[in-house]
């Protein structure tokens, strides 16, 4: 049987057990887009969404459940790396603004981002060790910020923040879908009326720019924010639109525009952002694998998709920050309003060997659930482990770009 073979009939009869089984035991057993965009058609989005299905399915929480209080590790490392983070302390205190601004005057988007990683963390705490004071601090957050916030600010960047937090804000309110006293019906009116219009309005106009003038990141953050979007409040509209547009979008975020180039005899791919820096390139792991982990959770395996042209991708991004050599073929762009063109003909040594909390659970996915051969994502997992979340990777933006915790949640 062929590698694509194979991956189609396992997402298929994932797909399957998910339909079936109303979702969330297949979800657990098994770690389980129309033409909105592009006019062109995808995959039918599940008949039944799975919760929690984003990040984190049942499998994956139930998994840290046990093993951390059976003391084993990685988990138990995992864990540790959690609670001594600040954020996921009970007594974090939400600071609700109604209108966040990033890029220009008057940033105050620290604020945010700060509070989704702590309501993320103590959601993690309450779904791990059952503790009711992290549960209780996870739902404060998230009702104080969806009863005031009300618009999104600032120069391009605010469409940055839609799609980084949105994603974000999403996944801690999937994983306390159901606690006591959690508004949800407000909260998904917050995400639709807030984060989904700005998503929505930057893949189709990329704030007017040349469709190929923002970096995939761009793209995929906002892509995530309405793929989780979609889940949490079961939209299969919204989730085929995310989806169509990793397989056909025409900016930097589809899968074929984000990792242009292919090495297949070297089981490598470039990553559209590997001239600009590495620091962004590793951003990149995470937003792609984020959006494959959510999809992978409701059924899709866009993991695998093009033949595994992520896969091949990631380990090129390993390779080369493992201080490796890798080929590099000249990407050209069109930027600003008028698409001039702009190339970069040598990948780019700025930020390489950075620690981003990404790696774990590419690793995982494709050694541990595929068993397939990474021994590039494999080494760069090694290099972190345990890893943390936001506020362990500094205090600025890019140490809250993902959530983490990778170790705790996708050891296997």
């Amino acid at each position: 049987m062929s590698r694509d073979t194979d991956i189609t009939t396992h997402r298929m009869s994932r797909r399957s057990l998910l339909r079936t089984a109303g979702g969330l035991a297949a979800a657990g057993a098994l770690g389980g887009a129309t033409a909105a965009l592009n006019g062109n058609t995808a995959g039918a989005a599940p008949a039944t969404f799975t919760h929690p299905g984003m990040l984190h399915a049942y499998g994956e929480l139930n998994r840290a459940k046990v093993q951390v209080a059976a003391g084993k590790d990685p988990w138990l490392s995992g864990w540790n790396r959690l609670t001594a983070n600040s954020h996921s302390a009970s007594s974090w205190k939400a600071n609700p603004q109604a209108t966040v601004i990033r890029g220009g005057t008057g940033e105050n988007y620290g604020i945010l981002y700060n509070d989704i990683h702590a309501a993320y963390q103590n959601a993690l705490r309450w779904k791990i060790a059952g503790t009711t004071a992290h549960g209780d601090t996870a739902r404060d957050i998230l009702n104080a910020w969806s009863a005031k916030l009300t618009s999104l600010a600032g120069n391009a960047d605010r469409f940055l923040a839609a799609g980084i937090y949105g994603y974000q804000f999403a996944n801690a309110a999937e994983l306390m879908r159901g606690y006591s006293g959690f508004d949800l019906n407000r909260f998904k009116t917050m995400m639709l009326n807030v984060f989904y219009p700005m998503n929505n309005d930057f893949l189709l106009r990329h704030n007017d720019a040349c469709i190929t003038n923002y970096w995939a990141n761009w793209d995929l953050c906002n892509m995530n924010s309405i793929l989780a979007i979609a889940i949490l409040c079961d939209d299969g509209a919204k989730y085929d639109q995310a989806v169509n547009y990793f397989k056909n979008g025409a900016g930097n975020g589809s899968i074929n525009r984000a990792v242009p180039f292919l090495y297949d005899s070297q089981g490598l791919a470039q990553w559209q952002e590997s001239g600009r820096d590495q620091g962004h390139t590793m951003m990149g792991m995470g937003q792609m694998g984020a959006f494959c982990e959510m999809a992978w959770n409701q059924g899709d395996d866009l993991y695998g998709y093009g033949n595994n042209r992520f896969m091949k991708a990631a380990e090129y991004v390993a390779k080369y920050n493992l201080g490796n050599t890798v080929p590099f073929t000249t990407y050209t762009w069109g930027t600003g309003q008028n698409c001039a063109q702009m190339s970069q003909t040598v990948i780019s040594d700025n930020s390489r060997g950075q620690v981003r909390p990404v790696w774990d659970q590419l690793h995982y996915h494709y050694a541990g659930r595929r068993g397939l051969s990474v021994p590039y994502i494999t080494q760069m997992a090694g290099k972190g482990r345990p890893e943390g979340g936001g506020g362990d990777y500094g205090s600025a933006s890019g140490g809250f770009d993902q959530l983490g915790f990778g170790t705790l949640m996708y050891a296997r």
